[in-house]
């Protein structure tokens, strides 16, 4: 099954890089990341806000990164989300960590250093944060309703990473489970119409938001804040008009495809540039 699992980054590094080596010999950093950003509530009042991101990059990008990225640097980065888990030693609980693994990166800086900005900038300093998954709901919506009557609903939703291990020749799968909140009318439309299972469409920006238990632990979790969701592999009657069903008829324009089977779809080749022994999970 096809899944997509996408994040784009634009932000500011906050500290200094350090580079760590592999045993194999490959280079691994952690960049980490604040974005500035500015949305519009329920009221219809505009915030600010930022959220802060942890990027792993591996091999050539780290390495560059080491060289060139310094705190306060301007990058840009593309990649999947990745939570990794584990058990804590101390009180034996069940705890995990959302990062960005990623697959580009970008300078934004230029050679002489960043620009001041020009008066009254305002919303062109806005940065980019914006994910975008396409999986399965792993249960049904939850819908809840804040004291200040405002609708939230709270989604999960899966998504399967493949590829071909390059030393074994192995195709591997990872899954992936998403935490998803929608607000205001989205959410209600949300409620109706999607259920456990159903493949769907989300994009939003990424947020993690940090509390602390009543035993005073300290806990996080990372969620995609969803603007944007679509039904998939549903029927649309808005475009019934536009489909040829007829196999022997010949397309009105070029940009009219002939459907293809499902059948013929050929195998996609993953190939993994990251060695097994590399990984620290």
């Amino acid at each position: 099954m096809f899944s997509l699992n996408r994040i784009e980054l634009i932000g500011y590094q906050t500290q200094p890089v350090t580079i760590r080596q592999t045993p194999t010999g490959t280079s691994v950093t952690d960049l980490n990341l604040v974005v500035p950003y500015t949305f519009q509530n329920g009221k219809g009042e505009r915030l600010t806000g930022r959220s802060f991101h942890t990027v792993t990059l591996w091999g050539s990008m780290a390495d560059i990164a080491g060289q060139y990225v310094k705190p306060g640097a301007q990058v840009f980065v593309s990649g999947r989300l990745q939570t990794d888990s584990w058990e804590d030693q101390e009180s034996a609980e069940k705890r995990s960590k959302t990062k960005v693994v990623a697959l580009d990166m970008i300078l934004l800086d230029p050679k002489d250093g960043q620009k001041n900005p020009p008066d009254q900038a305002g919303l062109l300093l806005q940065c980019l944060n914006r994910a975008e998954v396409i999986g399965n709901a792993t249960r049904d919506p939850e819908m809840r309703t804040t004291t200040g009557g405002q609708n939230v609903l709270t989604l999960g939703i899966a998504t399967n990473e493949r590829w071909r291990d390059k030393a074994s020749q192995e195709i591997k799968e990872r899954a992936e489970f998403h935490s998803v909140v929608i607000w205001g009318d989205l959410a209600k439309a949300v409620q109706n119409a999607v259920k456990k299972g159903q493949r769907v469409y989300v994009s939003g920006r990424v947020q993690t938001r940090s509390w602390e238990t009543q035993a005073g632990q300290k806990r996080q979790t990372t969620e995609i804040i969803a603007d944007h969701f679509s039904l998939l592999g549903t029927k649309n009657a808005d475009i019934s008009a536009s489909i040829q069903t007829d196999a022997g008829a010949v397309p009105s324009s070029a940009s009219e495809a002939v459907p293809v089977a499902a059948g013929s779809i050929p195998e996609i080749k993953y190939e993994s540039e990251i060695k097994p022994e590399d990984l620290p999970f």
